[in-house]
């Protein structure tokens, strides 16, 4: 028994070197080391429900929870449905579109599901719980909230924080204004109500969770702490956390487990290295061995395929991560017809959701046609036959990776896993038929 209390507080005291070492800290208050190193604490991140879905902005924030729980404290996430509805100031040069109460309630339900893919609602004293303000807030009157809330702050303490400085020029309304007010009540609220002692967030969030440390102090006399992390940007100081098409999703439906690998596999060197430490959970040992390996071949690109696997596995599933190594294969190296008719329906739908997709009737080609009119008339990848003509007289057209003639006729043999057939017109540009 004293062995397992000196290892769970050998844990406890490894919260915030773990975080050090990873560079996770922006800022933290004083003592927040000591608090976590002298008792098992409940801390918590909220995140605002702007969307159904997180994106990997707010990784930085889940992982800090993620490290948390696994020192031996308690993470709550916090899930906006009253701060929601107001909008924070913070890091926006603009105000934010209210959005309807339905839109948001939807946007909850997102947020919570991907949460509990990270984090373990079912180990014990430090299971992981989701809260929601709006809980405390719909019974909240104007009146009470000015009398409970209001006269602790000062107006002149309020304008010190920066969410608020930098939107003077461009304009703040009230209900921005008070979002900070809303923020430090969650933090006093679950200091009463739970015994939360610490906030974390990201650096645009300091001011509001330091103005719950200071309701904390102001109306209960109670003590509580503040951590942040920084907020992430590319080794050329742009943006993290977006790409072409937007921002990068953990919903599946958003962005494509195979464009989400793709991501991180294309990071550059120093970027994979910041990465691999800020969104897995591998040991500095392990990180080490494999930045020594990447310095001696960086063509391999070892960190970069280690943190997208990792990283894949944990937002989305083994499979997804095997069939969208498989789709990349596929589109990307050098391989035959045996490996296309070996991958599974999973990767083929990857590939689909990546290339043009046509559906033809599997009647089509069970009763055979040749592959001029298939490709010209049925999955209209050529706009003319005598462009598909051309096209295969130059070798340029290969069916599951086997180049075909003119005097092709496409059968069922052709089908690959029952339902498709894989076109591909010169090196890159692939086409997936979907027969129906």
């Amino acid at each position: 028994m004293k062995y397992l209390k000196f290892a769970l507080n050998f844990l406890k005291m490894s919260f915030v070197g773990e975080l050090q070492w990873r560079g996770m800290i922006h800022d933290i208050t004083p003592g927040t080391k000591e608090q976590l190193e002298k008792e098992t604490t409940t801390a918590y991140v909220g995140f605002d429900p702007t969307a159904d879905s997180l994106h990997i902005g707010n990784l930085v924030s889940i992982m800090m929870l993620k490290h948390l729980q696994s020192a031996g404290h308690k993470p709550l996430a916090l899930v906006g449905g009253a701060t929601g509805m107001v909008g924070d100031p913070s890091g926006k040069s603009e105000e934010r579109k209210f959005l309807t109460e339905e839109t948001l309630q939807h946007n909850l339900e997102g947020v919570k599901s991907q949460l509990k893919s990270f984090l373990d609602f079912d180990c014990g004293e430090n299971s992981a719980e989701i809260v929601n303000n709006y809980d405390w807030f719909k019974e909240f009157s104007l009146l009470d909230f000015l009398r409970d809330a209001g006269k602790h702050l000062t107006v002149n303490y309020m304008m010190s924080k920066d969410s608020v400085k930098k939107r003077l020029e461009t304009g703040l309304s009230f209900t921005e204004f008070t979002y900070q007010l809303i923020q430090g009540y969650d933090f006093y609220y679950l200091n009463k109500e739970r015994n939360c002692k610490l906030q974390m967030g990201g650096s645009d969030q300091w001011g509001n969770i330091t103005t719950g440390t200071e309701f904390i102090r102001r109306i209960g006399g109670g003590e509580a702490f503040a951590l942040t992390c920084p907020l992430i940007t590319k080794a050329d100081g742009s943006k993290f956390g977006k790409s072409e098409g937007g921002n990068i999703w953990l919903d599946p439906e958003k962005t494509s487990p195979y464009k989400f690998y793709q991501f991180w596999l294309n990071q550059s060197d120093e970027d994979a290295l910041k990465s691999i430490k800020i969104f897995t959970m591998k040991s500095e040992n392990e990180i080490k061995e494999l930045a020594n390996k990447h310095s001696e071949a960086p063509h391999t690109r070892i960190l970069q395929n280690a943190l997208a696997e990792d990283i894949t596995v944990t937002v989305h599933s083994q499979e997804a991560l095997e069939n969208v190594k498989a789709a990349s294969e596929i589109l990307f190296g050098k391989t035959t017809e045996e490996n296309v008719r070996k991958l599974s329906k999973g990767a083929l739908e990857s590939i689909g959701n990546e290339v043009p997709k046509h559906e033809v009737s599997k009647e089509t080609i069970t009763n055979k046609i040749g592959i001029i009119d298939l490709l010209s008339e049925h999955a209209p990848i050529f706009s003319s036959k005598g462009e598909a003509r051309r096209a295969l007289k130059n070798n340029a057209v290969a069916l599951n990776k086997t180049k075909v003639q003119d005097s092709k006729t496409v059968s069922s043999s052709d089908i690959i896993q029952g339902d498709y057939i894989l076109v591909q017109n010169g090196k890159k540009n692939y086409h997936l038929i979907n027969l129906i």
